[in-house]
C-alpha cells in the first residue's frame, strides 16, 4: 500500500516525527558507560506512554523476525546493525551504538535512526561509519522532489555509500510510512536513477542509509531479531521520516528545539 497523506494528516505526522526525534536526542543525552540497555528500553517506553503516543515495535511481528520484538526501541551495539533487540548489557565506553525508534501518535508513524559512539569521539573509522551514513541520507533527501523517483533517492544514498568504500546490503532499506510503519514503496540504499514510482506531495517515506565497515553479509543473532555484520565488524545506521511536499522535502524527525 502506498499512502499519500492530506495536509492536515501530514501536519498530525509532524507531531510524531518531533516526538521521535526529541526521545532520541534525549537518549543519546542520557547514554553513557555503565548504561544497560534494558535501561534504554524502559527510558523509551516511558517517554512514549507520557506523551500519550503507542510504540510500533512491542507487537510487531514481521515474516524476518522471531517476533513480536516485545520492546520499545531497537539497541544495535558494535557489529549490530539492525534491529537489535535490547539485552541485559551494560554499555562500554567506545562502544558504537544504534538507536532506532518507531512510534504513532495522532493516527501516524514516524521512524528515526542515529548512531554514536558511547562517552568519546570514536575512532576515525568510527567517525567515518557514521558521518558517511548521515551524508548518505542527507544526499537522498535532497534528491526527494515531487518530480524524483524512489531510483533517484536510492542512486543518490548509494554513491555516497560506495564513494566512502563501503558495499551496499540491497536487502534492508526504507520504507513508505504513514497509518502504518512499513508501507511501500521499498527504497534501498542503491539504485538507478529514473527507475520506480514517482513521488508525490503527501508521501511520507523514511530513509535509512547503514553500512558495515568491510562486508555486505549479514547474520541473524540467536535471539532471532538482532542483525550482525558478518565478518564482526563495526556498523551505523541513520534515518529520518521526510514528508514529500510540492518543492521537495521536509525532515520531520527533527527533535523540538
Amino acid at each position: 500500500m502506498i499512502e499519500i497523506l492530506t495536509p492536515a494528516e501530514v501536519d498530525r505526522a509532524r507531531d510524531t516525527g518531533a516526538l521521535v526525534g526529541t526521545i532520541l536526542a534525549t537518549l543519546k543525552q542520557r547514554v553513557k558507560a555503565g548504561t544497560n540497555l534494558l535501561e534504554i528500553d524502559a527510558w523509551t517506553k516511558e517517554m512514549i506512554l507520557e506523551a500519550g503516543a503507542e510504540s510500533c515495535y512491542v507487537d510487531y511481528a514481521p515474516s524476518f523476525g522471531n517476533g513480536p520484538f516485545g520492546h520499545y526501541i531497537c539497541t544495535g551495539v558494535n557489529d549490530a546493525v539492525l534491529h537489535g533487540l535490547p539485552r541485559d548489557y551494560a554499555l562500554a565506553e567506545g562502544d558504537l551504538l544504534s538507536l532506532d525508534l518507531a512510534i504513532k501518535l495522532r493516527g501516524f508513524a514516524a521512524d528515526a535512526a542515529i548512531s554514536f559512539v558511547v562517552g568519546s569521539e570514536g575512532t576515525a573509522e568510527d567517525r567515518k561509519l557514521i558521518e558517511t551514513t548521515q551524508r548518505a541520507l542527507a544526499a537522498g533527501i535532497a534528491a526527494a522532489s515531487p518530480e524524483a523517483k524512489i531510483g533517484d533517492l536510492s542512486y543518490a544514498m548509494g554513491a555516497v555509500l560506495k564513494a566512502a568504500g563501503y558495499k551496499v546490503n540491497l536487502e534492508f532499506g526504507g520504507h513508505g510510512i504513514g497509518s502504518t510503519m512499513h508501507q511501500d514503496p521499498h527504497v534501498s540504499n542503491d539504485g538507478r536513477p529514473g527507475r520506480g514510482y514517482k513521488l508525490r506531495a503527501g508521501l511520507l517515506l523514511a530513509l535509512e542509509p547503514w553500512v558495515m565497515t568491510n562486508t555486505d553479509k549479514l547474520i541473524m543473532d540467536k535471539d532471532g531479531w538482532t542483525l550482525r555484520g558478518s565478518t564482526g565488524c563495526r556498523t551505523a545506521h541513520t534515518e529520518h521520516t521526510i514528508a514529500i511536499t510540492e518543492t521537495g522535502a521536509e525532515i520531520l524527525t527533527l527533535p523540538r528545539a
